[in-house]
């Protein structure tokens, strides 16, 4: 069954039986007020506007990953619109939450810089397990913007009312961003235990000469997938960690087996080119020369 399309936020409300929105292009929710949708026969359904959520599970178990989550406070969810997402059903043990969900059109950010910029924040491409965890204050500072932007529309509508909006949410945008990399920071064990396994998927790969031959160099989306992180959030985390993005973690292991070949067998620069994936010698030379400030015969010399 197809995922059920909900394109405007009055059709949200409608189908969680809600009262009007206030504003046809924004809405604060409180999760107290939703139950289960009217029409439970879609357990799926794609919306076509932001959602950004602040959620409190009282009776399930929330888990980071492997781990399970130790703050005693809220959970942060993003989603773009397009994005595909379950509805649980509504039965005796399905979890109960609190906390609030802030609902935003496109529409409403027509004609202003975050139309654009929206699209700078990688975590509305995260996947549900890699939600923001926050602290009690940080949860606080949250719920205040909040507070600010339910406050303005539900005053009388003018002039400035978008622009105070927008600036609100931007500023929320910008905490989220902040918090994210205190979580990478915080988060220490199940952090180096992604490097660990990435750095054991490339060791894998790259050993793999048949892969390597008919694949070609790992993607990021392989990686990612392989490690069941999204490749946004996986590239987010290792810039935290490392300094470095998935794609020159792939290129830094690239170069190393590269190296190994050209100091210990008589392999031709194209014959290791090829070998390491490349459909030309000359894409694994400059790749090289960039990335060695020298070329690979240059590098193979320096052994003589």
């Amino acid at each position: 069954m197809k995922p059920m399309r909900v394109r405007t936020i009055s059709q949200f409300h409608q189908l969680y039986d809600l009262y009007k929105p206030d504003h046809p292009l924004i809405s604060v929710i409180d999760f107290k007020q939703i139950g289960s949708p009217i029409e439970p026969k879609w357990n799926s359904r794609a919306q076509d506007f932001y959602s950004i959520s602040i959620k409190r599970t009282s009776n399930a178990i929330m888990k980071y990953g492997q781990q399970e989550y130790d703050f005693d406070s809220g959970v942060l969810f993003f989603m773009a619109p397009g994005q595909i997402f379950n509805v649980i059903a509504d039965n005796d043990s399905a979890p109960k939450h609190t906390g609030w969900l802030l609902l935003i059109h496109p529409d409403f950010l027509w004609n202003t810089n975050l139309a654009k910029a929206i699209h700078q924040y990688e975590f509305f491409n995260y996947s549900i397990n890699e939600a923001l965890f926050l602290s009690e204050k940080e949860e606080c500072t949250i719920d205040q913007i909040i507070k600010n932007i339910q406050q303005e529309y539900h005053s009388n509508i003018d002039a400035f009312s978008q622009n105070i909006i927008i600036s609100q949410i931007e500023t929320l945008l910008n905490y989220a961003e902040r918090f994210y990399q205190r979580q990478f920071v915080t988060r220490k064990i199940t952090n180096h235990k992604v490097l660990e396994q990435l750095e054991a998927v490339l060791t894998e790969y790259f050993d793999n000469d048949q892969l390597l031959t008919t694949k070609g160099l790992p993607t990021v989306q392989y990686i990612s997938e392989i490690l069941n992180i999204s490749p946004s959030y996986l590239s987010g985390l290792l810039t935290s960690l490392t300094g470095q993005s998935t794609q020159q973690h792939i290129h830094n292991k690239l170069i190393n087996k590269a190296k190994e070949r050209l100091s210990i067998t008589d392999l031709s620069v194209s014959e290791i080119a090829y070998e390491l994936g490349f459909e030309h010698p000359q894409s694994f030379s400059k790749l090289f020369k960039k990335k060695t400030k020298t070329t690979p015969s240059a590098f193979r010399n320096s052994f003589n």
